[in-house]
């Protein structure tokens, strides 16, 4: 099973995503493989980076992704974590079931917010993912 997640930028939140979705599909022992995309690409958010290590989950390693690199596989599942990657979306002709949550932008908080707000962000997208995981199981 293939599952696409989809943002804006590629840069935090659909990150954040991949490396929850990947962490509960190996503690589920399933057969998922996880990639994520924008429609636009601005690299890899430092903080997505440490506030996810700072839970266990390392995704220093990463790559932010264009959403037409992905156009030759084939998705069971895309799932849009913001709004603006759902409305925007170049037609990206697929068969998958879509699914869409949107998640804040911690990247957007003011600085004295932005440590409370990456943690809860995280931690929401930790718990959509292990339910997701569950689900398709």
């Amino acid at each position: 099973m293939n599952i696409l997640v989809l943002c804006t930028g590629n840069s935090c939140r659909s990150q954040m995503a991949e490396g929850w979705l990947k962490f509960f599909a190996n503690q589920y022992q399933k057969d998922i493989n996880v990639y994520s995309a924008g429609i636009e690409t601005h690299g890899l958010n430092p903080d997505a980076v440490f506030y996810m290590k700072e839970a266990g989950i390392d995704i220093s390693n990463h790559t932010s992704n264009n959403i037409l690199e992905y156009k030759n596989i084939e998705f069971s599942l895309i799932l849009t974590v913001c709004d603006h990657a759902k409305e925007n979306c170049p037609i990206f002709h697929s068969k998958a079931k879509r699914i869409h949550h949107n998640f804040i932008d911690p990247s957007k908080a003011i600085q004295s917010e932005k440590e409370n707000l990456f943690r809860k962000v995280r931690d929401e997208i930790k718990n959509f993912s292990e339910q997701l995981i569950k689900e398709i199981l």
